[in-house]
């Protein structure tokens, strides 16, 4: 059987050091040679079995000190130095796995402290939103990175891009597709730019949805995305060759700070404009009033994947024409916040999204299923959700299908307006009960608390212990 080699000098040189011996002394007691036992702390020679063993018995040195892993420290320093506080200074994999073997403790203080940096991080993030809630606008801002700033932009703003729908209308007008928009695109990509859209195989492109080729003019498309989406990457490229001024036009008005985050927006607004062309505005306004806002009616009637027709609901806000104010979150499956959207801006302050008890959660054990709630904040504002999971690209046999959760909702009183307001209880019963989130709602005896809130002090009554998982004062 193949000997084991463990490489732990660093380990084997805090031992020594801590039992104030020289190298010539150790390796005399060792029955080995100096030389030797410099090779092994400096990791250029293992420690053999019969070493560990001699170790131990010389030295009372417990082997699960000596054979112990770093990988584990490596990796959560490898989670510090990936924070945008600290861009540009990450290090090497083997120089955190000398890190963690040659200075343990310290390692181990600079886990905790980034740790403790990140709790006093979320804290001033809540405490900010709670002073936004109240009127006030603390400039409370972290090292973020370039992501974190596009979302925040398209977040608190509505989803509306004048310029993009109207050269979007414009554009389809001239593109007449009648009930073949992809062939239309296509045939337009063609004529109009030389590019030629082709299906691959897995094979081909197994880490790709999409692919332009330049040198060849050919955008090349993934056969594990379904049609709709097919569709929308063909619209996405035929909107960044015909509505390229309006798209740069809007980006500019975004005023964001780093050319990264630039480049992310205008894929955004890419996605935004294909939207806009598959479902032209005006024409997907009417239909929406018609079926009452019905999400599986409009993808049917504008050939779509629901995911599309729902995004395309939060956008209704052109001035003189507007529909229901939609909001729009996705998550996945551990709760991770995907994207948030709203005609007026996401409701972060008075809605949050944060609250483990919305139905967006409880979509996941129903896939497919819609499920309708009306949800009141501890403020008594209300609101209507409408949840329902949606499905990844196609996967193959034995990978694990990427499935996430969508959630539309608007003010309660529109539920005469929209189809899923037949399926609420009457006016005037009781709402489920949500908050922001749980480090800022202050709701007693709530059986869904993850987290206690960080505005009040914990209850440690050892004579009494509420429902909630952190009563608190």
């Amino acid at each position: 059987m193949t000997e084991r080699k463990i490489f732990a000098g660093a380990r084997l040189r805090r031992i020594r050091n801590s039992l104030k011996l020289t190298q010539t002394a150790m390796a005399q007691a060792l029955e080995i040679s100096p030389s030797y036992l410099n090779l092994i702390e400096r990791n250029q020679r293992p420690l053999t079995v019969q070493l560990l063993l001699k170790l131990s018995s010389v030295y009372k040195v417990d082997l699960d000190e000596l054979q112990g892993e770093s990988g584990g420290s490596a990796s959560q320093l490898r989670e510090v130095f990936s924070d945008p506080l600290l861009a540009g200074e990450i290090p090497g994999e083997q120089e955190l796995m000398e890190v963690a073997e040659a200075a343990p403790n310290a390692a181990n203080g600079m886990i905790r402290l980034y740790r403790a940096y990140r709790e006093q991080a979320a804290r001033l993030s809540d405490l900010a939103e709670l002073l936004s809630q109240e009127g006030h606008a603390p400039a409370l801002t972290g090292a973020r990175m370039p992501l974190d700033e596009v979302r925040d932009r398209l977040e608190r703003r509505p989803n509306f891009f004048a310029a993009i729908e109207d050269a979007a209308e414009a554009f389809h007008a001239r593109l007449a597709p009648g009930d073949d928009l992809a062939g239309a695109l296509k045939n337009w990509l063609k004529s109009e730019h030389g590019v030629f859209v082709r299906t691959l195989p897995v094979h081909a492109m197994p880490n790709l949805r999409r692919r332009y080729d330049r040198h060849t003019t050919r955008l090349f498309l993934s056969e594990r995305l379904s049609p709709f989406d097919q569709l929308q990457e063909i619209a996405t490229e035929a909107a960044q060759l015909a509505l390229r001024g309006e798209i740069l036009a809007e980006l500019e008005a975004l005023s964001l700070s780093t050319p990264e985050g630039k480049r992310i927006a205008r894929f955004e607004l890419a996605r935004y404009a294909a939207l806009s062309v598959m479902m032209p505005y005006a024409a997907f306004l009417a239909a929406a009033q018609r079926l009452r806002y019905d999400v599986d009616g409009l993808r049917s009637r504008f050939g779509t994947s629901y995911e599309q027709a729902a995004s395309r609901l939060t956008t209704l806000q052109r001035p003189g024409a507007t529909g229901v104010p939609f909001f729009l979150m996705e998550i996945d499956i551990a709760g991770n916040r995907l994207r948030k959207a709203g005609a007026q801006g996401f409701p972060q302050a008075r809605f949050g999204g944060g609250c483990p008890k919305l139905g967006v959660h409880a979509a996941f054990a129903q896939p497919g299923q819609i499920l309708v709630d009306a949800v009141e904040m501890p403020d008594k504002t209300a609101f209507m959700t409408i949840s329902r999971t949606i499905e990844g690209p196609q996967v193959g046999f034995g990978e694990r299908v990427r499935r996430t959760a969508l959630l539309i909702g608007c003010d309660l009183s529109q539920r005469e307006d929209i189809v899923y307001g037949q399926a609420l209880a009457p006016a005037g019963q009781p709402l489920i009960a949500i908050g922001a989130a749980c480090r800022l709602c202050e709701r007693r005896g709530c059986l869904s608390r993850a987290e206690p809130p960080v505005t009040k002090p914990l209850g440690l009554d050892e004579m009494a212990t509420g429902l909630s998982v952190f009563d608190f004062q």
